[in-house]
């Protein structure tokens, strides 16, 4: 069992900054697969990004590579996702969610994590 909580969210300006983090909780932290998501109003929840169990690898939805990036610390049971130039369109609650390293299923798909945090909101103001 791993239980997940987001924070960080908050209002920021078009074009600032803001880093999620999401700690987790449980000794195997460094066996799962990380995962962060998003929900607009009205929307479905959309994948973000990714990262893999040891870190090495990592996946990014097209509207936001190369302005967000995703790390983890193993030692510290936690991920992040640090938003630069941030758009009006990234307003949303973010979700970080975790995938055991057996779990099949293309990381895209919120229906393939197996854990979840309550989410944090981040709105943007244009």
């Amino acid at each position: 069992q791993v239980q997940l909580v987001e924070s960080g969210g908050g209002l920021v300006q078009a074009g600032g900054s803001l880093r999620l983090s999401c700690a987790a909780s449980g000794r195997t932290f460094s066996s799962y697969r990380m995962g962060w998501f998003r929900q607009g109003s009205g929307k479905e929840r959309e994948f973000v990004t990714m990262i893999s169990a040891s870190g090495g690898s990592t996946s990014y939805a097209d509207s936001v590579k190369g302005r967000f990036t995703i790390s983890r610390d193993n030692a510290k049971n936690t991920v992040y996702l640090q938003m630069n130039s941030l758009k009006s369109e990234d307003t949303a609650v973010y979700y970080c969610a975790a995938r055991r390293i057996s779990t099949s299923g293309s990381y895209y798909s919120a229906g393939n994590y197996d854990y979840w945090g309550q989410g944090t909101q981040v709105t943007v103001s244009s």
